[in-house]
């Protein structure tokens, strides 16, 4: 039987594991529950990914994000590991083929989305499967005391009642410790094991700036700082005008936010991954799943509601390990706004009520019905037609996934995919009796492979290249051979969804839990407060106060933040004093970091222990073993 580090070469090209990696496979191996803490780019599905390939049967991979799935799933078929995805926006006949080749073993991992689980189509399909081992990514959903709750995350711990019984590993990129707690037990652990690395990254300075003129710095900061960058702001009109304003001083930018065609999105974001573009302002809708390793900067032009979020994206600074940095730009009208924003999120019940009463009537879904179907939806759209207001309407369909109605998903481009479903002597025989349309099939089959067995994503233009037609032409002979039979024919589409999670109830008996919007709302301000305290504390090393922030214990000061630089500089005399008390109390001994707290006397403050600390770390006079003990190089 091959070992984790034989998987890890054999499929991913690589010799040796992160910490703590071959920690968290070894106990999935050991059939314990775990749920896995592990930093932006710290490699979480390679946490999951291996211990499946060692073990009997199907991953079944519980994740929200559609684009995240389909990247996952596409990696894997890169790597010659069989994978499937179900998520919305996907016909039935396609949703079935996934489910058959997951169920007879054609698949090593099934990704579902997770309003997929309310499904007693899906339910009924799923106990048919030899499930090996239960993946939840994105784990922080499930907790409403996260910054991310989806009330469809709940189901989880139904669906391992029914399928067989196996290890549950549950990961994320950031939980405090009460969400930490909330994971494990909604997920309905065993023996919870938690494996959490440090929050702090080396290689990256945080920097906070108060600034009127943020447009300003921001070109100082990106010309000083050569390379790969990301500009992230809260709305797509700023995108737009941070690139004009970058690229009338000759920096090489673009913008990205969910406002862009699917296929615009994708080329964009290619361009930025390849290094043809140099910078790219963005909402919060870009960048998750994407791994480019030498982005240098990522500047925050508004503030985000969370330090979760905040983290979540500064950290996709530097991770090659390379010196990055991770600004954030604000003044005291950001402030102010943020704590407006708090309030925008909880739109009164009334607003909720006829959000949902016209969203009912717009898709036309009568009274009762509508339960598990999904609709494609424009909320621009959906304004115009009952003069409501877009950010109100947000919120309340927003609030209204939160309370388990319906479920929001993002436009995600899906290209056009065939799959033929005639048998080979039938499939001849219409060949033999149709010759106009014998070239597109053979071509099909000849370019294509699999496209007997599954869905093939296929290029109608460039069939229609092949064949000396147009592409219009290519498709209504596409829609011919699927309604003879021939095939099945899904044309592209980029267009968001809604499911509806529950049959539609009257307006007037639309029942949402205060008591808990009320928790939720106190939660948000918990949040919003507890970012505002980052940006605005003049004291404590950036990093220390993240990583205090997700229950991190004794977190070394960076040395390399704006507070821990401006210290260093302040320092004269007394920092050579702390470093000579740290000498001394070391000796010739090797001390954990408790033991040498406990000796340093009354005349420094820990802070200033910690930075000193840090520095000499950093500048390899002091060094680390595997005990976590200092002592000197």
């Amino acid at each position: 039987m091959s070992t984790p580090k034989e998987i890890l070469k054999q499929y991913w090209g690589y010799d040796t594991f992160r910490t703590p990696q071959e920690d968290i496979i070894q106990a999935v191996l050991e059939d314990k529950d775990v749920l896995a803490i592990l930093p932006t780019g710290g490699g979480k599905s390679v946490c999951f990914q291996v211990p499946a390939m060692l073990r009997e049967g199907l991953c079944l991979v519980i994740s929200p994000l559609i684009a995240l799935m389909k990247d996952q799933v596409l990696q894997l078929k890169n790597r010659k590991i069989k994978a499937g995805a179900l998520f919305t926006g996907l016909s039935n006949h396609e949703m079935e083929t996934i489910l058959d080749n997951a169920q007879f073993g054609w698949y090593k991992f099934l990704y579902v989305s997770p309003e997929r689980l309310k499904s007693e189509w899906f339910l009924t399909r799923i106990k048919q499967m030899n499930i090996g081992l239960l993946a939840v990514d994105e784990a922080h959903c499930i907790s409403q005391w996260g910054y991310d709750f989806r009330p469809t995350y709940l189901e989880i711990a139904a669906i391992k009642k029914i399928i067989n019984p196996c290890p549950t590993i549950a990961l994320t990129a950031s939980a405090t410790p009460n969400v930490q707690q909330d994971i494990m037990e909604k997920l309905a652990f065993r023996q919870p094991l938690l494996f959490s690395k440090s929050f702090l990254r080396d290689n990256i300075s945080f920097i906070c700036r108060n600034e009127e003129a943020k447009s300003v710095k921001l070109l100082e900061i990106v010309q000083k700082t050569k390379g790969s960058g990301l500009i992230y702001t809260r709305n797509r009109k700023k995108t737009e005008e941070i690139t004009d304003f970058l690229k009338k001083n000759n920096i090489n930018s673009s913008f990205y936010h969910a406002g862009l065609k699917a296929q615009e999105r994708s080329k964009r974001q290619d361009s930025w991954i390849k290094g043809e573009t140099s910078i790219m302002s963005c909402t919060n809708a870009f960048g998750m799943g994407i791994d480019k390793p030498d982005v240098r900067v990522v500047v925050h032009m508004d503030l985000p509601d969370s330090l979760e979020a905040y983290y979540q994206e500064a950290g996709r600074a530097g991770r090659d390990g390379k010196l990055a940095y991770a600004v954030a730009l604000y003044k005291q009208t950001d402030i102010q706004q943020l704590r407006k924003n708090v309030t925008q999120l909880f739109p009164p019940h009334d607003v909720i009520k006829t959000t949902y009463n016209a969203l009912c009537n717009y898709l036309q879904v009568a009274v009762h019905s509508g339960e598990m179907m999904t609709y494609p939806f424009e909320i621009t759209e959906f304004c115009r037609v009952f003069h409501l207001q877009q950010q109100q309407v947000y919120y309340s369909l927003k609030l209204l996934e939160d309370e388990g109605f319906l479920s929001l998903s993002e436009g995600v481009w899906l290209p056009s995919r065939v799959k033929i479903i005639a048998q080979k002597s039938v499939l001849y025989k219409y060949q033999v009796e149709n010759p106009k349309h014998e070239p597109l099939l053979k071509l099909l089959l000849r370019t294509y492979g699999g496209i007997l067995e599954g869905y093939i994503k296929i290029n109608e233009s460039f069939l229609g290249r092949k064949l000396k037609i147009s592409e219009a032409e290519v498709k209504n002979l596409l829609i011919l051979l699927s309604k003879q039979n021939m095939l099945r024919y899904n044309m592209s589409n980029d267009e968001p969804h809604i499911t509806f999670l529950r049959g539609r109830v009257v307006a007037e008996d639309l029942r949402l839990d205060v008591k808990r919007q009320v928790q939720r709302k106190a939660a948000v301000v918990d949040r919003v407060e507890a970012m505002i305290g980052y940006i605005t504390q003049e004291e404590i090393c950036r990093q220390v106060y993240i990583a205090q922030y997700f229950g991190e214990k004794n977190p070394l000061p960076c040395g390399k933040c704006d507070h821990c630089i401006e210290k260093r500089k302040n320092q004269n005399t007394s920092w050579k004093c702390i470093e000579d008390a740290i000498f001394q109390i070391i000796g010739t001994s090797a001390l954990t970091l408790d033991d040498l707290l406990a000796k340093v006397d009354g005349h420094y403050t820990k802070q200033d222990f910690l930075t000193t600390l840090r520095f000499l770390l950093d500048e390899q006079q002091l060094k680390i073993n595997s005990k976590n003990e200092i002592s000197k190089v």
